[in-house]
Parts: structure tokens; sequence; C-alpha cells
């Protein structure tokens, strides 16, 4: 997969947010009930995990039909989604490996997802003291098994090089984030067109897991370079 610029945008304040060689000028001209599907479906997300927030109880309706929403997570037992966002039987697609990594198998699902359930938004969700990405920074290459180490380079692809950068967990979770982003829109041609369709919105997410508290980038969308 080509290298691509890193440009970004903020998810909250101070939080980095995980846009990398995309905008969001094929959105403008989404057709409008796929474009509102999304929205909805993140407006959905962030009650829920205002209500997890709050201690209130989550959603009591199962869902019938399409999920709302795919969650593409890390495996980490800390955090699950439909937890997380409030969510009840049914309402979420969640996709989980360590670090969120998007391999073939992975990749396989949320085109299922995308494709056959016409689920309208993907979530690409990092969490904080992520020990999959802060192994990755300190693992020797070729030190665990061959499966592991595919998954320790999976992640130290979308790092940072600066030693002083990867100090920081936090902005390492972002970078894998981005990455991951770049990796299931370059990887599926079956995604990257749902969303240069408009059909499909992905946004990135960081779980704050002292708080509770979920933080969501922009919508990302495909620039007329892609390629």
């Amino acid at each position: 997969m080509p290298s691509a610029p890193r440009s970004v945008r903020l998810f909250a304040h101070t939080v980095t947010a995980v846009i990398a060689y995309v905008s969001l000028a094929s959105f403008a001209h989404a057709p409008a009930t796929a474009a509102s599907a999304g929205a909805d479906a993140l407006a959905r997300l962030r009650a829920g995990n205002e209500r997890f927030v709050r201690g209130l109880a989550p959603d009591a309706a199962t869902a019938s039909g399409a999920p709302v929403a795919m969650v593409l997570s890390c495996a980490d037992v800390r955090t699950a989604p439909e937890l997380v966002f409030g969510a009840a039987p049914g309402q979420l697609y969640v996709v989980r490996s360590l670090g969120q990594v998007a391999d073939r198998a992975v990749l396989a699902s949320l085109e299922h997802g995308a494709g056959r359930l016409h689920v309208p938004l993907l979530v690409v969700m990092g969490h904080d003291h992520c020990a999959a990405v802060a192994a990755a920074v300190d693992a020797p290459t070729n030190a665990l098994s061959s499966h592991l180490d595919y998954l320790m380079q999976a992640i130290r692809a979308g790092l940072p090089r600066s030693a002083d950068e990867r100090k920081d967990v936090r902005r390492m979770v972002l970078a894998n984030v981005e990455q991951v982003i770049n990796d299931v829109l370059g990887n599926s041609p079956q995604l990257r067109s749902a969303v240069g369709d408009g059909q499909l919105h992905v946004v990135g997410a960081y779980y704050e897991s002292g708080t509770g508290q979920v933080v969501f980038s922009d919508a990302v969308g495909l620039s007329t370079s892609w390629h």
C-alpha cells in the first residue's frame, strides 16, 4: 500500500484526529438519506456513551433489523463496545482484534456488515493504556510467535518515528487508529466504494477508561487523489 500524507483533524480540543490522506470532499454530494443515516447512527452512539458515563441503564430494546453501527475495537477485556455505547443486544456489529488490526478476516467481516447488512457507520476505536500498542513500540522484531510478530508489525507501521513521541501512549494509540483506517479503506475496494458513494461513514474514536468517555474524529471521506 503506498505511503500517504498524514493530514489531521481534531477529535476534541486537545485530541489529534485519525484522518490520513482523506478529506470530506466526497460527502458534499452524497445522498441525503445515506448521509443522515450515518449521522443518526453516530448521534445514537454518542447518546449511548453519555448514558454509560452517567451510570444510567443501557438501551433496553433488543434491536430488530440491521445493527446501528459497526465498531472495530481492540480485544482488550476492559474495552467492550456494547457497554461503552450503552447498546442493547443486536444494536452493534462488533469486530475485535488486538490493537484493532485489520487483517483479511477483519476486512471480510466489515465488508459483510457494510455490503450485506447495510450498516451506515463504522467506528474504529482505540483506547487508553493499550498494551498492544505499547508492546509494538518496545518488542523487538521476530521475538514472538509469527502471528504476534505480524500483529506488532502492523501496529508499528503507523507509529511516529520520534523517540519523544513514542513515550506518549495516547499519541501512539491515535496514530494506530489512523493507520487502521488507512488499512481498512486502502485494502478494501468495497468499503472504499461505500464511503465514496456516501453509503458508509467512517470515524475514529478513543475510549478513556478513567471517565468512560469516547471522543470521535470527524467523518472520513475519499479525496479525489485516492488511487
